[in-house]
């Protein structure tokens, strides 16, 4: 839990000098951008430019902790078929969502030229969010909590600090509030206040549950390879639902999608913790057959 600790701290602290920089940065009129969202971007540019000097205070900055000590060939074939494997999970996902009448098919968004545009963008999208995601939470984090403690310990734990980061995000300003320094310190405490709104309750399950299964793949494998691409073919069936279906709230099942980005929620939860009971038992019998 201290190590968990130390890297909720070190986002923290990032999203308090985000929140700090954000209205001398919005005064230059520079970005016309709302304040929420400038505040955001700022967190996650803090974020990359510190994260080199924290992990080497925690000696983590090596390819064998970040979940790289792997062979080159063997890192990109397990990328790609990571991604490939990410895609068919998720599309089983969207589908039964289809079939629920939860989402329904937008079809203005139908034609070839917006769905390749879409595509590209969500495949480099996808990638980046895997690689930068993977590293801090299954390469760093899990390696730091592995190294001192239990796979149940680094898997929950990791698994636990993923989730709430997703659901920690900067929120508009009421009708009225004008951005200053209040403003600024408002945006900064709704993130946390925000985290532990209910209505998150089922994204946050779902959520937990992608850390848990990314977790056992990385104590399995040995690196994050199969990590980065399953994570980067969720978020690219995500994003292309979201580009090609809209929400359909009226639907007699449309509880069983949160609002976090209309596709996690119960639904998701069952579906990935299903797959992550799977997998352990398969990993279990696989030793038990060798003997271990």
């Amino acid at each position: 839990m201290r190590i968990t600790t130390l890297f909720f701290i070190y986002l923290c602290v990032c999203l308090a000098l985000a929140a700090w920089l954000t209205e001398p940065l919005l005064a230059t009129g520079w970005i016309a951008l709302e304040p929420h969202r400038v505040m955001g971007r700022l967190a996650q540019v803090m974020i990359l430019l510190g994260i080199w000097p924290f992990l080497r205070s925690l000696s983590l900055a090596d390819r064998a902790a970040l979940g790289y000590g792997v062979a080159k060939p063997v890192w990109r074939r397990a990328v790609a078929l990571g991604w490939l494997l990410g895609v068919m999970i998720l599309l089983v996902l969207t589908l039964a969502l289809l079939a629920l009448d939860i989402r329904v098919p937008d079809w203005q968004a139908l034609s070839w030229l917006k769905i390749i545009s879409k595509a590209f963008q969500a495949l480099i999208g996808g990638m980046l969010v895997g690689v930068l995601e993977e590293i801090f939470f299954r390469g760093a984090l899990y390696s730091a909590i592995r190294r001192r403690d239990s796979i149940r310990a680094a898997a929950i734990w990791s698994a636990l600090l993923y989730a709430l980061v997703h659901v920690m995000k900067p929120g508009a300003l009421p009708a009225g509030m004008v951005f200053d320094a209040s403003g600024a310190l408002w945006m900064f405490t709704h993130v946390f206040t925000n985290a532990l709104d209910w209505q998150h309750l089922d994204s946050f399950t779902a959520l937990f549950g992608v850390g848990i299964l990314l977790a056992l793949v990385r104590e399995h494998t040995g690196h994050i390879g199969w990590c980065i691409g399953l994570h980067a073919g969720w978020v690219f069936v995500i994003q292309m639902t979201r580009h090609l279906t809209d929400a359909h709230d009226a639907a007699p099942l449309s509880f069983l999608v949160g609002h976090y980005d209309g596709i996690s929620g119960w639904l998701a939860a069952f579906w990935i913790g299903l797959l992550a009971v799977m997998y352990w038992w398969l990993i279990q019998r696989r030793q038990f057959a060798l003997g271990r």
